[in-house]
């Protein structure tokens, strides 16, 4: 199932939708106010834009400075050209030491490659330990979202997957009482866990350290505990210099969440004492995109969100709808660029509105890429046949005045007549969820015509 389906899927339970609606758009006004309050905001996504697009323009240059200082530290630095490569390395890394279990912090790229199933395979356990990916986990779900990966729940809905894994008290869904629950939990697996593995928010060229951006301290206590540390980086992760941190903090939280701040900015340049670091640095389908001249912008991304909170699609189909490890307005464009066949309909899971835009720190031109990827889903012959016929249709009426006058004139006089069993049969598609505005007396070019005289 391509977008549409899928979103007509979510879209089936109204009141889930609109809470999800609402919910999404508060954290957006949320970041409105925290980026309000800073009067050198468009400076700061000038400079992190430009530092971004530089950065990656010299990929190759800061990755091996960035490899060469890690080293330096002590630190173990792999490269995996794919996700396979990916989770082999992390599979080898647990099993030469012994480790069985595993705990993870929220990591899209691990996502991205299918790590945690690859590793239950093998006989791994693996546990996420941010709240919302270890309540996803258990009902055997992918997050919804990058930042909020269980926003599509309501509590009532953790209350039951709780008091079915974690045999918590039946109905009772007050979230302090969950939370206290899921600490207890996590608790245990942090203690007897053998190896942790994090995602990476920054990696440092000139220090050759990574920075991890959490709220509740997960990845710290995960890294801090078992003696073998993993970092799964994807390339684009790389930022030149310490320096330059400072505007991307500044800018991350307050595009994702409202805050000033993220709770913990962890920097980690050194393993445990008496133990190991490993960072793996990824590419899969990255180095692509970078030879693309129209979509290599997307791989400025921080991966705040905020174009996810924004977008009126997303709001309105959920997370799940994309059938992308991202969603969204940034999974759009990603997701396209990977694989332009399976993701067909994620460029058309937009409005062209601008908004996730006008919201990026990074100044990415979001809705300018998914409207270049529709072309090229026509170009590549992959449009439904019924869309294609239309805008086949449609195209070849406005490129004649005089039929399109005709038609409006037709259109005005017959249409309103037409019985709802025609009007909204199967065949008008766009009919659904959708009433025909009250059609006006004259056309534009005729009210135009006659207030010119």
């Amino acid at each position: 199932m391509g977008h549409p389906e899928k979103a007509a899927e979510f879209i089936a339970d109204d009141e889930r939708m609109h809470w999800h609606d609402k919910a999404l758009w508060f954290v957006r006004k949320k970041r409105d106010v925290a980026a309000h309050g800073l009067d050198e905001w468009e400076e700061l996504r000038r400079v992190a834009s430009e530092i971004k697009t530089h950065t990656i323009s010299k990929l190759d240059h800061y990755l091996e400075e960035f490899e060469k200082n890690a080293k330096e530290k002590g630190l173990h630095v792999h490269w995996a050209k794919d996700a396979q490569e990916h989770n082999e390395i992390v599979l080898k890394l647990l099993l030469s030491r012994g480790a069985k279990k595993l705990v993870k912090s929220k990591s899209m790229l691990t996502e991205e490659c299918h790590l945690n199933p690859f590793l239950e395979k093998n006989g791994i356990e693996v546990v996420d330990t941010d709240l919302g990916e270890r309540i996803v986990q258990l009902r055997k779900e992918a997050p919804s979202h990058i930042v909020l990966p269980a926003i599509h729940l309501k509590k009532e809905d953790v209350g039951k997957t709780f008091e079915k894994f974690l045999k918590t008290e039946k109905d009772n869904c007050d979230p302090t009482y969950l939370t206290r629950e899921a600490r207890k939990h996590l608790r245990e697996k942090f203690l007897n866990a053998d190896a942790s593995l994090t995602g990476v928010n920054f990696g440092i060229a000139e220090t050759g350290g990574i920075v991890v951006c959490t709220n509740e301290g997960n990845a710290d206590l995960g890294a801090s505990l078992p003696s073998l540390h993993i970092a799964s980086m994807g390339i684009e992760k790389i930022i030149p210099r310490l320096e330059d941190l400072s505007i991307f903090t500044r800018l991350l939280a307050r595009s994702a969440t409202g805050q000033p701040i993220t709770s913990y900015t962890s920097h980690f340049h050194a393993p445990v004492e008496n133990g190991e670091m490993h960072i793996i640095i990824v590419d899969n389908g990255r180095s692509n995109i970078i030879g693309n001249e129209d979509f290599v912008q997307s791989l400025n991304c921080i991966r705040c969100g905020a174009c996810i909170n924004t977008c009126p699609v997303y709001r309105r189909s959920g997370g799940h709808s994309y059938g992308y490890t991202i969603p969204g307005p940034i999974g759009s464009t990603l997701g396209a660029s990977k694989d332009l066949r399976t993701n067909k309909t994620l460029p058309f899971a937009c409005t062209l509105c601008a908004s996730c835009s006008n919201v990026c720190p990074v100044k990415i031109n979001l809705h300018n890429q998914l409207y270049k990827h529709r072309q090229s889903v026509v170009a590549a012959g992959l449009l439904d046949f019924k869309k294609h016929t239309a805008l086949k249709i449609a195209t070849w009426v406005m490129k004649h005045p005089a039929l399109m006058d005709f038609s409006g004139k037709l259109a005005r006089k017959i249409v309103p007549k037409l019985p709802r069993s025609i009007l909204y049969s199967k065949a008008n598609i766009w009919g659904k969820k959708r009433e025909l505005p009250e059609f006006p007396k004259n056309s534009f070019k005729e009210l135009y015509k006659a207030r010119k005289k």
